[in-house]
């Protein structure tokens, strides 16, 4: 593994004592390639947020580096400063700052609108004691009101003490190393580790991009549609278009990967051993 490249791997805060239990073995068997860290992700609105501290805790008591994601809106400055100084007095080093969703239901955005406002905040109380890990579009956020609207608020979180950034899944590198480039046009040069989803099921991974608007491009979308109901078929293609994406963004220069799991060890593992990290 390159001292420089940053690995990591993702999780979610399970909501029971079974999920909490098949989350400490997919963490033992990740744990064996020793991940730069493993970040864990908050609910709309903190709506996680027990479940969250409590997963955050679990894996640094057992030596791990782990970074809580912090979503900001919905929230007030008294609640993330609380939140913060929790963190400091864990021993945690690492923040994922996100905005984040309003809940359903919830209309009011809190204290916080921006990513860039909770990072600026974060510098402000806790000074250089966090490395602070940004969100970045590479298909842009599916709320920009443009492409060139997305840079700009990428560059603010930047401005603001970001350290490096991780990107939303995607399945085209041309669009990681086009939003590279165009950052580094701006004058931007913290690392941007490429965000890595393994393909299991197809119809929950169409849900999750309608939702987050991350482009499934339409040959990947076609065969995996073609299918059908053949897992095993649909994660054997998924395998071996997930290597082959990271392997070219590794080949192309990104600094790392970061997996998101789904709380499972699998498919991770498979990609990881065939890249020969």
């Amino acid at each position: 593994m390159s001292p420089s490249r940053t690995f990591s791997f993702e999780f979610f805060p399970p909501k029971t004592a079974e999920g909490m239990d098949k989350l400490r073995v997919t963490r033992r068997q990740l744990a064996q390639y020793q991940p730069h860290f493993f970040s864990v992700t908050y609910g709309a609105g903190g709506s996680t947020q027990e479940g969250t501290l409590r997963t955050v805790r679990e894996i640094k008591a057992d030596g791990y580096n782990v970074a809580p994601h912090l979503s900001c809106i919905g929230s007030t400055r008294e609640g993330i400063r609380e939140l913060l100084q929790g963190f400091q007095q864990d021993g945690i080093r690492h923040i994922v700052a996100l905005r984040g969703d309003l809940p359903s239901g919830m209309a009011v955005a809190g204290e916080f609108r921006y990513a860039n406002e909770l990072v600026s905040f974060i510098r402000e109380c806790c000074g250089d004691h966090f490395h602070i890990e940004v969100a970045a579009y590479p298909e842009y956020h599916p709320q920009a009101r443009s492409a060139q609207d997305d840079l700009s608020n990428f560059v603010r979180k930047v401005q603001a003490g970001a350290n490096s950034a991780i990107t939303q899944y995607f399945y085209n590198a041309d669009a990681y190393f086009a939003f590279v480039d165009a950052v580094q046009a701006q004058g931007v040069s913290i690392p941007i580790v490429p965000g890595i989803m393994p393909i299991s099921n197809f119809s929950q991974l169409a849900r999750f991009s309608d939702v987050c608007g991350a482009e499934i491009p339409r040959w990947l979308r076609l065969k995996l549609q073609g299918y059908g109901d053949d897992v095993a078929s649909i994660r054997s293609f998924g395998l071996d278009v997930v290597t082959e994406l990271s392997d070219r963004l590794l080949a192309g220069g990104a600094p790392g990967l970061h997996f998101y799991t789904l709380n499972q060890a699998g498919l991770v593992s498979t990609v990881w051993q065939r890249l020969g990290l």
